[in-house]
């Protein structure tokens, strides 16, 4: 028979005859983060004082044992005479009741609590539940010094402790931290130890902060603007057309630095612990895979040997050795004008910091994590959001180099792909039947570079050709930027999303919904198209009585411009509003379009209010390259799908003079239908 629960604010009634567990399954999950630690050792006066440095608006703090005495009729004396499943049950209630108010309220709960109690001359018993296991989504164990635990014992005199020696303590820590990891790691919560030198409440406060205001699209955002920054400078000092890309890690190098690092750190401090194994290899095969909740996980290992982490990092930089024709390479590009490279790595960035400023290549930006201090992770989604980034937002030509199936999204994303064969004994063991899927599923195409050259190819040369490592001809085709799709859009952009909303407003169609197409097609001529075609000076007279100079599209009366019909007809006509002197014509199929139209045309301009999966304008495309394989062909459009971008359009810039401007991108692969039919709506004819 379970004690009643208190009929006030704290009960924690579930809905159903739902368990603690299957409701914490069922509802989403807020942010918990578990402070836990021996008896003694801190937890419940650092929640005092985490609660009175962050305050209440963004954090719930708990002791966990209040909860109980709250949520128990009797409190904590009629709960401690309880037998052990009924104690289990109501844990597991104080678990749910926290979760529930921190997820009504908004707000991260902080909880100070135990994994496992201890009777005097008794082993540890472990009081940590399955409720726990789902409740929680980080914990952080207080490594304080078994000494400070059993003197903060005997002089503690508002509770009763019972002394225990150092060797009872630190045994004691040892199990309840082997056991948290495993737990957590099964689990998906992210773990990490804080020492309380020279502050855990800076630490936490630090860590705390960090936890809230991080995501994975935040963590994206901070990658953006490091990439930004990058380009920008290079620009500064002179065109910049092409970027090479690295993988750093068993590209650069045969070596994994992960592994260097640890193992390094276990030999210099001659390490006894409870774990043998470097952290690395059971993170990265568990449910979390390579994840940005992974790679927030190793960040949280690095924190743990903060003191030693930058001398750690000079010995690992000081045992890589780069291969010395990739060392040549980066230094040809970095000598380059309009040649970038950047250096990205799911690794430790000071590591390849303090690897390439020892080649003389301290230029060459270096994206990647490691700290909490660095900002953000690079997971292998991350990788390829870079590419994408230096491709759609600043036009610039890339290739990739990677080496195993970490790299493969980067690697697909580039407009070409090198990948790194090294030798057979350190190479990625799963890499071959990675490629061999994305190459004869997706199409990808890539080469191979073998270093050293006595190593195995992978695959064959028919599907994988062989690339030679000469740093001074690679640099110099990329030098001469390969034909590719440049890329303008307003995406970001405030006049974006006000030109955007009411084509997106369901409740406006017809001429209203016309109007608004035309004034993206207008914005979209003046912003992105006189850029992209540029413009030529002409005279034109002055209202003061003199002439002057006027500017217009170069080549205006040479350009047609080329409504695909219906739904590209009123962006059309705003374009040809700013570009009047260009031929206008309507094509509802390529078919529409004649040779003889065309004759003397130096630039069409195709302009559809979305592109899907692209397959309609690829056809448009074609049947214009088949006409005149010199023309320059630009799409305009209202929206674009990424996957028309990545699948049809860049394949296509490889063999068309081809550019693509649009209001915006999209990742959403909606297909409008009925009463969201964009060649409809403009019309009132969705009935049709």
């Amino acid at each position: 028979m379970l004690t009643p629960v208190m009929d006030d604010q704290l009960s924690c009634n579930l809905p159903g005859n739902a368990s603690p567990k299957e409701y914490l399954l069922d509802v989403p999950k807020p942010t918990i983060v578990g402070l836990y630690g021996v008896p003694a050792c801190g937890k419940s006066f650092l929640l005092r004082q985490l609660k009175a440095k962050l305050g209440e608006q963004h954090y719930a703090f708990y002791e966990g044992s209040e909860v109980i005495d709250g949520l128990v009729l009797g409190g904590l004396p009629a709960f401690k005479k309880m037998p052990p499943n009924e104690q289990y049950h109501w844990r597991e209630r104080a678990i749910t009741f926290i979760s529930r108010q921190c997820r009504e309220t908004n707000r991260v709960g902080v909880v100070a609590g135990h994994y496992s109690l201890s009777d005097e001359g008794e082993s540890p018993k472990k009081i940590f539940t399955d409720a726990d296991s789902f409740g929680y989504t980080h914990i952080f164990y207080l490594d304080v010094p078994a000494k400070d635990v059993a003197r903060q014992c005997l002089e503690d005199t508002s509770r009763s402790r019972y002394s225990m020696s150092v060797e009872q303590i630190e045994g004691w820590m040892c199990y309840e931290t082997s056991m948290l990891e495993v737990i957590c790691l099964g689990n998906g919560i992210l773990f990490g130890k804080v020492s309380s030198t020279p502050s855990l409440l800076d630490k936490m406060s630090i860590r705390l902060n960090d936890i809230r205001r991080h995501s994975e699209e935040e963590n994206l955002a901070r990658v953006v603007s490091i990439v930004d920054q990058m380009v920008n400078s290079k620009t500064s000092r002179g065109t910049l057309d092409s970027m090479l890309v690295f993988d750093a890690d068993k590209t650069l190098c045969a070596e994994d630095t992960g592994n260097l690092f640890w193992h390094l750190y276990y030999y210099q401090s001659a390490y006894t612990g409870c774990e043998t194994d470097t952290p690395l290899k059971p993170l990265f095969s568990s449910e979390m895979w390579y994840s940005y909740k992974a790679f927030r996980q190793a960040m949280l290992f690095y924190e743990n040997v903060e003191y030693e982490f930058e001398a750690l990092c000079d010995g690992v930089a000081s045992s890589v050795v780069m291969h010395p024709d990739f060392i040549a390479l980066l230094r040809a590009a970095q000598e380059s004008s309009n040649v970038g490279v950047v250096v990205v790595t799911c690794g430790i960035r000071r590591v390849w910091e303090k690897v390439l400023a020892r080649e003389g290549l301290s230029g060459v930006t270096v994206i990647g994590g490691g700290r909490i201090a660095d900002g953000y992770v690079v997971t292998p989604e991350v990788k390829a959001a870079v590419v994408s980034r230096l491709q759609d937002h600043h036009n610039l030509y890339v290739c990739a180099f990677g080496d195993s199936p970490m790299d493969l999204p980067m690697l697909k994303a580039a407009d070409e792909a090198i990948v790194v064969v090294g030798d057979e004994r350190f190479r990625s063991k799963s890499m071959d039947d990675a490629l061999l899927k994305v190459i004869t599923k997706d199409g990808f195409r890539a080469k191979q570079i073998i270093v050293p050259s006595t190593s195995k190819m992978r695959l064959s040369s028919n599907m994988l050709p062989v690339l030679q490592l000469d740093a001074q001809r690679i640099v110099a085709k990329f030098t001469k930027t390969p034909r590719h799709l440049r890329v303008f859009h307003a995406t970001e952009k405030a006049a974006a999303k006000l030109l955007m909303t009411p084509t997106r407003d369901a409740s406006v169609a017809g001429p209203s919904l016309r109007a608004a197409h035309h004034d993206v097609g207008r914005y979209l001529a003046v912003e992105f198209l006189a850029e992209t075609l540029s413009v030529e000076e002409y005279p034109i007279p002055h209202v003061q009585g003199h002439m002057t100079t006027g500017h217009r599209l170069l080549d205006e009366e040479s350009t047609a411009i080329i409504a695909l019909m219906r739904g590209g007809e009123p962006m059309a006509l705003g374009v040809n509003e700013v570009f009047a002197k260009a031929m206008f014509l309507h094509a509802k199929q390529p078919e529409d379009i004649h040779e003889k139209a065309l004759a003397g045309k130096k630039t069409v301009i195709l302009v559809d209010s979305v592109v899907n999966s692209g397959k309609s304008i690829e056809g448009f495309i074609r049947h214009l390259q088949a006409m005149d394989a010199t023309i320059r062909i630009v799409v305009v459009a209202g929206v674009v799908q990424k996957g028309a971008l990545t699948k049809v359009m860049k394949p296509l810039g490889k063999t068309a003079n081809l550019s693509l401007v649009a209001l915006r991108l999209s990742e959403n692969k909606f297909t409008g239908q009925g009463g969201t039919d964009t060649g409809n709506r403009p019309f009132n004819t969705t009935h049709t």
